[in-house]
C-alpha cells in the first residue's frame, strides 16, 4: 500500500467534511422543491461556476485526458471536443440565458414552455426523461469504473482479498472499490440537495487547484534536469491527414498500438467529425444532466451568461496545469510505471501510477483528496439531475402532484438510492473508461441533437416531432454499439443523425403545429433568433414595443472568439509545464486579444432579464 498515515488522515478529513456539509444544510434544502433541486435559485453564480468547474474536474475524464496528452502530445487539445468542451462557450453567449429564461426545474418540464400541455407536450416529455435518466446512469458509471481503477493502485487488491469470505474476479474489483466510495457522495447529495452539492464542490475546488499546481510544479522541477523523450510532432498542435508524424517506434513502441486502437490515426477526417458533431451538439443545448441543472439555479438570464462563462475561466488553466504535470511525469520516468493489469498495458492507469511514484508524503493524500472530491461533485451533480427528473418529471407530474414536502424528502431520498444502485449495476457491463466516454458522447448525444437543435431554431417543430426525433435516435444509439463494435462511435454519428432527422420530419409534417398561443408565448419569454417570422409577426402586430432578437452575427462572433479563447487556456498551462517562452506568449497574447474583445461584445451587451 503506498499510503502513509498522514495521507489517509488527509483523506478521511475530506471524506468526513462531505457529510457534515450534508448534515448542517440538511434542513434548509428540505423546506421545498426548489431549495432542493435548485438551492432555492438564491445561490450567486460565481459559485455555481466554480460548482460547476468542479463537477467537470472528474476523476475518470482527467484521467482519460492525461492519457491523451501522453500519447498524442499538443494534438491532444482538440480531442476534448469530441465532449464537445467549446459546448459551454455557445451556452455563455446565448442559451444559458435562453434555457433560464424559461423559469423551470428540469428540462424535461421545459418541453411544456415549448409545446404546451397536449398529447404530443407529453410524449416529448416522457422521452426527454428516459434519455436524461439513460444520460444520468452513463455519466454515473462512467465516474464510477474511474474512481474504482484509481483507487486500484494505492489499495492493491491482494491486501484486501485475504480478509473477505469470498473471492470476487480481477475485473470487477475496481467496481467494488466504487461502490465503496460513491456512498459518501450519495450521503452529502441527497440530504443537503443543491445547495450541499455547490459548497461541497466550492471546498473540492479549492482542493484540486492546490494539487494542481502542486504536480505542475513537480514536473516543471524534473523537466528542468531531465530531457522529454517523445517524438518531434509531439509538441506541436497542429497536424496532417494523419498522425504518420507521431511515430513512436523506437521511443516507446506501445503507443502506436494504442493510437491505432483509439481510431484517431486519420486525424483530419476526425477532427472534422467532431468540429460537425461538435457545433451541432452545441446549438442543440445543454444535455439533461447536472450542467442544465446549475443553469437553472442561478438567479437570473444574466447570471446563467455569466456562471456559463467562468466554468471556462476556472476550469481549463487549473486542470490542464495538472493534466500536463502528470503527463511530463509519466514521459519522463515511464519505466517506472506499473502499468500493466491483466498482462496487457493499460495506459489509462498513467495517472494514479505516476500519482504513486511522484508524489511526495502528505502531498498525497492531499492529491488523492482532490481527486475523490472530483468524482464526488461529478457523482452528486448527475445524482442530483437524476432525482429531479425521477421526482420533479414523474413522482409530482403523474403520481402524486399534490405531495407534501416530508413525501417529497423522503421520495427524494428514496430515488437517489435506486438511481445509485441501478448506475453500479450499470457498471458492471462496462469494459473502461474510454468505452463509456464515447458512446456518451457520440453515439447518445448523437440521439439528442436533431430534436434539440429543431426546438430552439423552428417555428414549424411540433412535439411529435421532438417525440419522433428523439425516439429514432436513442433505439439506434443503444444498438449500434454492439452492431458496429469494431467501429469508433463517431464515425457512425452522421447515421444517427439521418435517422433521427427522418423521424423529427414524420412527425412536425405528418401532425398540425403547436397552437400558436404557446409559440407566441414561448417566443415572447425566450426570445431566441432562428425560423420563428411567421411567430415574429404576430407578436409584433400584438406587442408593437416587442423587440426581436437581431443579435445572430454577434452571438456567432462571440462563439468564435470564445472557442478561440478557451483553446488558448488549455494550451497555456501545457506549454507553462514544458516551459516554452514563445508558445507561452502567444496564447496568452490570444487569450488577452479575445477576452479584449468579447468585454465589449458579450460582457457588456448581457440582458438583464
Amino acid at each position: 500500500m503506498k499510503l502513509t498515515v498522514i495521507d489517509i488522515v488527509i483523506i478521511f478529513a475530506y471524506l468526513i467534511s462531505t457529510v457534515v456539509i450534508g448534515l448542517v444544510l440538511k434542513k434548509a434544502a428540505q423546506k421545498s422543491k426548489s431549495n432542493y433541486l435548485l438551492g432555492g435559485n438564491k445561490l450567486p453564480w460565481y459559485m455555481l461556476g466554480l460548482s460547476n468547474a468542479s463537477g467537470m474536474f472528474d476523476i475518470s475524464g482527467t484521467m482519460w485526458l492525461v492519457t491523451l496528452l501522453f500519447v498524442y502530445g499538443l494534438k491532444s487539445i482538440w480531442i476534448p471536443w469530441l465532449w464537445p468542451v467549446f459546448n459551454q462557450v455557445f451556452l455563455m453567449v446565448f442559451l444559458s440565458i435562453w434555457l433560464r429564461r424559461s423559469k423551470v426545474t428540469t428540462g424535461a418540464e421545459w418541453i411544456n414552455t415549448r409545446f404546451g400541455r397536449s398529447r404530443d407536450s407529453n410524449l416529448s416529455h416522457g422521452v426527454v426523461v428516459v434519455f436524461a435518466l439513460i444520460m444520468c446512469l452513463g455519466y454515473l458509471a462512467y465516474g464510477f469504473i474511474g474512481l474504482g481503477k484509481f483507487v486500484m493502485i494505492f489499495i492493491p487488491w491482494d491486501i484486501i482479498a485475504p480478509h473477505l469470505p469470498f473471492s470476487i474476479p480481477l475485473e470487477y474489483v475496481p467496481h467494488i472499490y466504487g461502490i465503496v466510495f460513491t456512498l459518501f457522495a450519495v450521503f452529502y447529495a441527497v440530504l443537503g440537495g443543491m445547495t450541499s452539492i455547490v459548497w461541497a464542490d466550492v471546498l473540492q475546488y479549492i482542493i484540486m487547484t492546490i494539487s494542481a499546481i502542486l504536480i505542475g510544479v513537480l514536473a516543471m522541477k524534473a523537466l528542468a534536469v531531465e530531457t522529454l523523450n517523445v517524438p518531434d510532432d509531439w509538441a506541436s498542435p497542429f497536424f496532417g491527414w494523419n498522425l504518420d508524424e507521431l511515430d513512436w517506434k523506437g521511443v516507446i513502441n506501445e503507443v502506436n498500438d494504442k493510437i491505432a486502437s483509439d481510431g484517431y490515426s486519420l486525424f483530419t477526417i476526425f477532427f472534422m467529425m467532431m468540429v460537425f458533431k461538435g457545433v451541432l451538439v452545441s446549438l442543440a443545448g445543454p444535455a439533461p444532466t447536472y450542467d442544465m441543472q446549475k443553469i437553472l439555479s442561478t438567479k437570473s438570464p444574466k447570471d446563467a451568461a455569466k456562471m456559463s462563462g467562468f466554468v471556462s475561466v476556472v476550469l481549463m488553466p487549473i486542470r490542464y496545469f495538472m493534466i500536463a504535470g502528470f503527463a511530463v511525469l509519466a514521459l519522463l520516468y515511464y519505466d517506472e510505471l506499473h502499468l500493466l493489469v491483466g498482462g496487457k498495458i493499460d495506459f489509462e492507469q498513467i495517472l494514479p501510477s505516476a500519482i504513486a511514484e511522484f508524489v511526495p508524503v502528505g502531498f498525497m493524500g492531499l492529491l488523492l483528496a482532490g481527486l475523490l472530491a472530483a468524482f464526488n461533485s461529478t457523482f452528486a451533480g448527475t445524482l442530483n439531475a437524476a432525482q429531479a427528473y425521477i421526482v420533479n418529471d414523474i413522482y409530482l407530474r403523474y403520481v402524486k402532484p399534490e405531495a407534501t414536502n416530508k413525501q417529497l424528502k423522503n421520495m427524494n431520498y428514496i430515488t437517489g438510492i435506486v438511481v445509485v444502485i441501478v448506475s453500479i449495476i450499470f457498471g458492471l457491463f462496462a469494459q473502461d473508461v474510454n468505452s463509456v466516454l464515447q458512446w456518451i458522447v457520440s453515439a447518445l448525444y448523437g440521439s439528442y441533437v436533431v430534436s434539440n437543435v429543431l426546438k430552439w431554431y423552428w417555428w414549424r417543430f411540433n412535439g411529435y416531432g421532438y417525440f419522433w426525433g428523439m425516439v429514432f435516435g436513442l433505439i439506434p444509439a443503444l444498438i449500434f454499439p454492439y452492431v458496429f463494435s469494431e467501429t469508433l462511435d463517431l464515425y457512425y454519428f452522421p447515421w444517427l443523425l439521418i435517422i433521427s432527422l427522418v423521424g423529427a420530419l414524420l412527425g412536425t409534417f405528418l401532425t398540425k403545429p403547436t397552437d400558436e398561443k404557446t409559440l407566441k408565448e414561448f417566443y415572447k419569454t425566450v426570445r431566441p433568433w432562428g425560423f420563428w417570422d411567421p411567430i415574429k409577426r404576430k407578436v409584433m402586430q400584438e406587442n408593437h414595443e416587442f423587440v426581436a432578437n437581431k443579435n445572430f452575427k454577434r452571438d456567432m462572433l462571440n462563439v468564435v472568439l470564445g472557442t478561440i479563447g478557451q483553446t488558448a487556456l488549455v494550451a497555456l498551462p501545457i506549454y507553462v509545464v514544458l516551459q516554452e517562452a514563445i508558445p507561452i506568449g502567444i496564447t496568452i497574447g490570444i487569450t488577452a486579444v479575445c477576452a479584449f474583445i468579447m468585454k465589449k461584445t458579450w460582457w457588456d451587451t448581457l440582458p438583464d432579464e
